[in-house]
């Protein structure tokens, strides 16, 4: 792992069945980034965040994972040490991840539960930096105004800016957001994204992104890491994207990939 990197993939491998999800991927993620994670679906771009966040194994093998220098996963196993780097690893889902009969300050509020004991976040006797980071989180991530509303009356926008506050009240120094927009509408996603790239740029944050939308790939992320069949095909600069690589990239689905126009 090198002295920059904060995750660091190794020529790791997944297998499902017959289908090889990914193929000896190696890829270093620096302290402070912001990275597109793009391929046409199938590509295996999905299957890496979860390795990264150990909530899926790789293959047995030479194929390994570290986080802050640690190792999360190798030889298909997972490190008995992974709970430390997972307090430092926010998980953003494309359907929220949010327990719809809580409160959203409720739901931000267990972000906080990996330094605090378990019994009080099941009673919801939350201490007293807890609710004033929640309710600082909320206010971040534009949606205060909601903290008693109950999480499955809020709309998708609503939600995801939710998720990205838990994770600020988790303390994450990695967001791994896994198509966070994916569900919303255009106006919704474009300030999911925009709050993603502001936290990275004020706060430090790092952040590795999926995108099936590639032109938001393109207009947010410095960094892009393209997959295609389990492998990397690019992993460069945003702007050194060019069309006949996205069209190598993607086949059929390229027209399908960019919500506002495909670049020429």
């Amino acid at each position: 792992m090198s002295d920059a990197a904060v995750l660091s993939i190794r020529n790791a491998s997944k297998t499902f069945g017959a289908r090889r999800a990914l193929d000896k991927v190696s890829l270093d993620v620096r302290k402070g980034e912001m990275i597109a994670l793009i391929g046409p679906s199938g590509s295996g771009k999905s299957t890496l965040l979860r390795s990264i966040s150990a909530l899926q194994t790789i293959d047995a093998g030479e194929g390994r994972i570290e986080a802050f220098g640690a190792a999360v996963q190798e030889n298909g196993k997972i490190a008995a040490s992974v709970r430390k780097a997972r307090t430092r690893i926010g998980m953003i889902f494309q359907q929220f991840n949010l327990v719809g009969r809580l409160s959203l300050f409720s739901n931000v509020a267990l972000g906080s539960l990996g330094r605090i004991p378990a019994w009080r976040g099941a009673l919801g006797l939350w201490p007293a930096e807890t609710k004033d980071a929640a309710m600082a989180a909320l206010a971040r991530v534009g949606v205060a105004d909601y903290a008693a509303q109950r999480a499955n009356t809020l709309s998708g926008g609503q939600q995801q800016r939710g998720a990205i506050a838990r994770a600020l009240v988790q303390k994450a120094k990695v967001i791994l957001a896994d198509e966070p927009v994916a569900s919303l509408d255009p106006v919704s996603a474009r300030r999911v994204m925009e709050i993603l790239r502001e936290l990275n740029a004020s706060d430090g944050l790092t952040v590795v992104v999926t995108l099936h939308q590639v032109d938001y790939a393109l207009r947010y992320c410095e960094r892009v890491v393209a997959l295609k069949a389990g492998r990397i095909v690019y992993d460069g600069p945003a702007t050194g994207l060019r069309r006949e690589q996205l069209i190598d990239i993607y086949g059929p689905e390229f027209e399908d990939v960019f919500w506002e126009g495909a670049p020429q």
